[in-house]
């Protein structure tokens, strides 16, 4: 994976912390990175360059009118005002490819010197296990603070761990394996049609992958989470968005426009 920065731009070395969306259910992740790069200002400092990402090419993502500026696959953000760098992903990972792509992209991570990657990602409402909507819409984490994915900072915070990931499963150890490079035991290999089982769905998004190629980097990783259905998905992009404020003591009133940006389909 190669940064190619844009013509007079460079790397903040300053920003240690890493936004970026995981693929997933209403495109909630990439809605809510729309948001705090547009919200924060944020440059576009360059692109990333990696045969894993299906290309595509659009028109300028943020201004009000469409000025030709050219919208990529894999863009990088810097907002140095807020010491934080935000990668936007707008085209799906190679079918097959999501573990390579994830490594690649926590060896590009790891070497640019980021110390907290945050990934930002929905999760599918029809299999949310124990629905609780009585305080509304509820953010939930996966931290690599500690082994089990539990991460003291955000109790705090009111959020709770994701109960689907449970690092001694069978799935979770195989991802691991794969993420770490290390060889896989025969005893977590999964069967012939084992990896369509319920056990291997959460293992299996990108989210996941992303997670657990990261934490083999030695890097700190906080996964959050929203459940949603697909649909109108701006009022889970700024829940999620507002969560990343949260986690990150950021204060989305000092943003520009902050619950008026406008999130373009």
């Amino acid at each position: 994976m190669e940064f190619v920065p844009e013509q007079g731009k460079r790397v903040n070395g300053d920003s240690s912390t890493l936004i970026l969306p995981a693929l997933s259910i209403g495109n909630v992740g990439q809605l809510a990175v729309d948001l705090l790069v547009a919200s924060t200002r944020a440059e576009r400092i360059g692109y990333l360059d990696t045969p894993y990402v299906l290309p595509c090419v659009g028109n300028d993502a943020y201004g009000p009118v469409p000025n030709g500026e050219l919208a990529l696959p894999l863009e990088a953000y810097d907002s140095s005002a807020n010491a934080m760098t935000l990668i936007q992903q707008r085209s799906p990972v190679v079918k097959g490819r999501m573990i390579e792509f994830a490594k690649k992209l926590a060896d590009y991570v790891a070497a640019s010197g980021k110390k907290h990657v945050v990934v930002l990602s929905s999760l599918d409402f029809g299999r949310w296990q124990r629905v609780d909507m009585s305080s509304g819409l509820q953010t939930l984490y996966l931290s690599s603070t500690n082994s089990d994915g539990t991460d003291d900072y955000c109790e705090q915070l009111g959020w709770k761990k994701l109960q689907e990931y449970k690092p001694t499963q069978k799935a979770w150890k195989y991802l691991s394996a794969l993420a770490e490079g290390n060889a896989i035991p025969e005893s977590i290999l999964p069967f012939e049609g084992e990896l369509e089982e319920e056990e291997y769905y959460y293992p299996s998004l990108p989210f996941a992958a992303l997670f657990s190629c990261l934490k083999a980097k030695g890097l700190k990783v906080t996964c959050l989470f929203c459940y949603c259905s697909e649909g109108d998905n701006i009022p889970d992009a700024f829940h999620l968005a507002e969560a990343t404020c949260k986690l990150l003591d950021l204060s989305p009133s000092n943003f520009q426009g902050w619950r008026r940006t406008k999130i373009k389909p």
